[in-house]
């Protein structure tokens, strides 16, 4: 997965990245505030320092951590440090790095649990990057929460299973390949199928997975998907075989949305599919007709080369802007997913 272009907004506001240079400062809740090291110009702590001396952070209530080297202070454990002078943060961001800065399988985290600790109001938080820790956490007011990995740990995937997060209703977790750190098995998704401990949950991503045949059975006959209104089984070796244990399991017209993109499903499995769920949005369908994903045209949305408008997986630009079709073949374009 590539990420070519910083996030422009968060949580409903638009980013603003923070340089004591400014001269016209917005009001502190109006904008998302983005902290980072400016190409190396200086550490991202002393950013953080620079913005707790000239923002009212009190007023502040989104913040998201851009790039930081290796070596420096983990940034979390910095804004947990700090967790007075923020008393109205809800959102966090955590590595909004683009391809140039660091690929999403590079970016090195630390422990995480002291974040969630320090800030019990937050409601939506992003990470995106590998070998992150987390402990189960306690939160009355998490709704939204996802991991954007290339290798997300099983022991992460553990903890949010046996976190008590009564409110949250959005889940996503990008599983990705073991060769990058993401061992999580299907067990240790159980917690989060069975929905015991996520009353509120009506939307779950379990995406980027190379066991992706294996959670599509799974989820076929989880509890969870009846209280759900969305599903994602996105980005991963989802084949038909996946896709028949979803048709054979439990109903699934319930849902207001299904998003299958970017996998390696037949024509034929997607012909079945808009059968069985007309009334669904269903997101990445191969064409009837269509034997696999390499003869698609495009990775992502499996229309033919004129009518993708789906965006490169190398340099993230559209295909008409796109430089790197001399040696790439259509399979790299992708559904960028939002």
């Amino acid at each position: 997965m590539v990420f070519a272009h910083s996030l422009e907004d968060f949580a409903g506001l638009p980013v603003r990245d923070f340089s004591d240079s400014d001269h016209e400062v917005p009001e502190p809740g109006a904008v998302a505030w983005r902290l980072r090291d400016w190409n190396f110009a200086q550490s991202w702590e002393t950013c953080f320092e620079e913005f707790l001396g000239a923002v009212d952070t009190a007023e502040v209530t989104t913040l998201v951590v851009g790039h930081w080297s290796n070596g420096e202070t983990y940034p979390p454990d910095l804004l947990a440090g700090a967790a007075d002078r923020f008393p109205a943060l809800r959102n966090v961001f955590v590595a909004d790095m683009t391809v140039e800065e660091n690929e999403v399988s590079w970016i090195q985290h630390g422990d995480l649990t002291g974040m969630f600790r320090a800030f019990p109001g937050l409601e939506r938080v992003t990470v995106r990057g590998n070998t992150m820790r987390l402990e189960p956490v306690r939160s009355e007011n998490l709704r939204e929460l996802r991991f954007e990995s290339g290798g997300l740990p099983g022991r992460v995937v553990r903890a949010v299973g046996a976190g008590d997060l009564p409110g949250l209703e959005h889940l996503e977790l990008w599983l990705g390949i073991e060769e990058y750190g993401g061992d999580a098995t299907v067990a240790d998704l159980e917690p989060i199928l069975s929905g015991e401990r996520l009353p509120a949950l009506r939307h779950l991503g379990l995406m980027n997975s190379e066991d992706q045949d294996e959670i599509a059975q799974a989820v076929a006959a989880a509890p969870v998907v009846a209280r759900l209104e969305s599903l994602d089984l996105s980005m991963g070796l989802l084949s038909d075989r996946g896709v028949e244990a979803l048709l054979s399991g439990q109903p699934l017209t319930h849902l207001r949305a299904l998003d299958l993109g970017n996998s390696r499903m037949s024509g034929d499995l997607g012909a079945r599919l808009r059968a069985a769920l007309p009334e669904t949005a269903l997101v990445g369908l191969p064409r009837p007709g269509d034997a696999g994903r390499a003869e698609n045209g495009c990775l992502g949305c499996h229309e033919a080369v004129a009518d993708c408008e789906c965006y490169c997986r190398s340099c993230g630009e559209s295909r008409e802007e796109c430089s790197c079709t001399v040696f790439l073949s259509d399979e790299w374009y992708v559904r960028v997913t939002e």
